[in-house]
């Protein structure tokens, strides 16, 4: 696996599963492996990882047997342990690193932003912009760090080993983040991006009124080799969610996409846009 965080993900699910097949209690297995009933929980949701021996007392007490199962599971604590590429990038959250390293996995991703370009489509001078208008005061230096980790992230699509469908409302092209000749460079990215084979871009116009999705960007991710999940993005901590709430989350996007433009008058309003941009 590229990514050692999808691999984290996917043991994560797979022991909250034999967990809850067990009857067992999160509080219960933490005092087996002698960690707090939270840091299971963090176990269980991916964001760290365990080691052999932990991994092995919980399998005995789930009273799982299957010989194969444990081999593989052992074999992706194993995997988990190593570094993704965004490491040597330092200080960012542990949910972006999470969500990065499910990101670089990913072969799709459906994308429903109601204020901010995509981040896989973002300038460098509108995500510089952006992060800089962040409320938590960085460095010059921790500015550009989270910029260079942006433009290594949108490889993905350059390369063609991530599909990308984003759904845009009206006000992500009107919102003038880093003055207007840089949002007219952003659309013009926009433009240059719907161009490729991998990108979709379509956009709910103000004329629609009220959406599916008023007040909550979200993004699923598709894997080839695993369930999907959905991602919301908080100030106060993020959300993943798998099963029940991936159905609901693409029936609101496959409804977003119903109310936006197709594709074609998508691009023809960026136009317009970018046009009335360049002449401020």
């Amino acid at each position: 696996m590229e990514s050692p965080t999808f691999v984290r993900f996917q043991l994560g699910a797979q022991l909250r599963r034999v967990r809850e097949d067990a009857n067992v209690t999160a509080e219960q297995a933490a005092e087996v492996i002698e960690v707090s009933a939270s840091t299971l929980r963090r176990i269980e949701a991916g964001r760290v990882g365990i080691k052999g021996p932990a991994l092995n007392a919980l399998l005995d007490r789930y009273g799982v047997t299957d010989a194969e199962l444990r081999d593989t599971l052992l074999s992706m604590a194993k995997s988990g342990k190593q570094r993704g590429w965004w490491a040597r990038y330092g200080d960012l959250p542990s949910s972006y690193r999470q969500y990065i390293g499910l990101e670089s996995a990913a072969e799709e991703v459906h994308n429903f932003e109601t204020l901010v370009v995509p981040g896989l489509l973002q300038t460098a001078d509108y995500a510089r912009a952006l992060t800089s208008a962040d409320a938590i005061e960085r460095s010059p230096e921790a500015v550009e760090r989270r910029v260079a980790v942006r433009m290594k992230r949108q490889e993905l699509i350059a390369s063609g080993k991530l599909r990308l469908l984003a759904v845009l409302d009206e006000a992500v092209l009107r919102r003038q983040i880093g003055g207007a000749a840089v949002m007219a460079d952003q659309l013009t990215a926009l433009l240059d991006a719907a161009k490729r084979w991998n990108v979709t871009v379509q956009v709910i116009p103000f004329r629609e009124g009220a959406h599916a999705s008023m007040v909550s960007s979200f993004h699923i991710l598709n894997f080839a080799d695993g369930p999907r999940v959905v991602y919301i993005e908080g100030i106060t901590g993020d959300l993943y969610a798998e099963g029940e709430d991936v159905r609901r989350c693409t029936v609101v996007f496959n409804s977003l996409r119903a109310a936006a433009l197709s594709p074609s008058d998508s691009t023809a309003m960026i136009e317009e846009i970018r046009s009335a941009r360049r002449k401020e």
